[in-house]
């Protein structure tokens, strides 16, 4: 078995947030920036309509790809990555990876002008989390929409999970990159017992020790599943009743946190908290195994982080290549044995087991989730334009700010 990657890069810093800046702003200083950014109630395409199906029959193939992502977010070893050196020999594509996205809102805020002016941003690829950045750059028509007769691995290996999408019906623009679950996570030796609901959370005998995230999109989805409402359907008078859920659980909250919520659990100053399903498994490989981390009967979120190509992107072609050759059991299983999320192709299992002989991560549910953990998981809502963003956010802040 090789070394557990996450021995190397630490437990928590795969990635800086999983649900980007409104974990660590919050969600008044994403709003702040969204308006900055001239994007406040936009919804119209920009540009031109392009005819994608004569613009990929045009599209040459070159050798260079441009790709951006999220910081210690693919195989790296030393600052090499297996998976990009297959890449190149197989097709001769060279790729200037670049970890250059630290969250969202911040990136969007600096791609969001230059492919408003139909400029190029350099990257052929980028990954984005879904959320309120991503339907913008989807509903701006800022990225293009991608050829699935190029994408054959993808149709016969990704995940039932992660093809059509809510946020991006029929994958029209989008692959996903990782997935990863958003449930609770406790410490059964401080707990005394196993936790297997969001009303665990109204024990008393857990009051000062439950952590909760400080995610607006998290928070307000948690409330939501406890009362049984389905997120993704949700409305603004079920968005009340989940905060008035919220404001009876405060008292018994000792704080809301980014990721550092992993390290509080760790140290016990919480005992139970929401929390990410890859951090939890790097905590227990790094020396927490007594942590567990658990899908609530009332069901969990799931995220996905997608790879698009943005317009006037130099080498489509080449990004197409990428995603196709990613979507295949060998290179997947590459990237999943080192980033540790949820895997969007199942086949990579068997090659993480046999090939790469590492069965933690291959036996692991939080790598390779059964069915019934998929059929209890769901999406976040989309939201239709900024108003009704902001009206969810102020309403899941006011209880932050409580």
């Amino acid at each position: 078995m090789n070394a557990g990657p996450d021995l190397v890069r630490g437990l928590t810093s795969a990635r800086v947030s999983r649900r980007g800046f409104l974990a660590g702003g919050g969600a008044a200083a994403v709003a702040a920036l969204l308006a900055g950014c001239s994007i406040k109630g936009s919804a119209a395409s920009t540009g031109p309509a392009v005819d994608w199906t004569a613009f990929w029959k045009d599209a040459k193939a070159t050798k260079e790809l441009n790709f951006a992502n999220w910081p210690l977010y693919i195989d790296s070893d030393h600052g090499k990555s297996e998976s990009l050196a297959l890449f190149k020999e197989e097709t001769g594509i060279a790729v200037d990876y670049q970890a250059v996205i630290q969250d969202n809102a911040t990136f969007y805020a600096t791609v969001s002008p230059i492919l408003r002016a139909q400029g190029a941003t350099g990257y052929d690829i980028v990954v984005m989390t879904n959320g309120y950045e991503l339907t913008e750059m989807i509903k701006n028509g800022f990225v293009c929409e991608l050829d699935h007769t190029r994408l054959p691995n993808f149709a016969a290996n990704a995940s039932a999970s992660v093809k059509n999408p809510n946020y991006d019906p029929g994958n029209k623009h989008s692959v996903v990159w990782q997935t990863g679950f958003t449930g609770l996570a406790y410490n059964p030796k401080y707990t005394g017992r196993k936790i297997t609901s969001f009303q665990d959370l109204k024990d008393p005998a857990f009051k000062g020790r439950i952590g909760l995230m400080s995610d607006n999109t998290e928070l307000g989805s948690l409330a939501l599943l406890a009362l049984g409402i389905a997120p993704e359907t949700s409305t603004p008078a079920d968005w009340r009743k989940a905060q008035a859920w919220l404001r009876e659980l405060r008292p018994s909250v000792t704080g809301f946190y980014d990721q550092s919520y992993i390290n509080r659990l760790e140290n016990g100053d919480t005992w139970i908290t929401q929390a990410w399903s890859g951090d939890v498994f790097q905590a227990q490989q790094s020396g927490f195994p007594d942590l567990e981390f658990v899908t609530p009967e009332e069901g969990q979120m799931t995220w996905h982080d997608n790879m698009l190509i943005p317009k006037q992107a130099a080498n489509p072609v080449s990004a197409l290549a990428w995603m196709d050759f990613y979507y295949t059991p060998k290179i997947a299983g590459i990237v999943e044995d080192y980033v540790n999320y949820v895997c969007p192709v199942p086949a990579a299992e068997d090659y993480v087991r046999n090939e790469l002989d590492d069965k933690t991560v291959a036996d692991s549910p939080l790598v390779f989730p059964s069915a019934a953990v998929l059929d209890a998981s769901h999406e976040f809502r989309v939201f239709e334009n900024y108003d009704e963003y902001s009206e969810w956010n102020g309403i899941f802040n006011a209880v932050v700010q409580s």
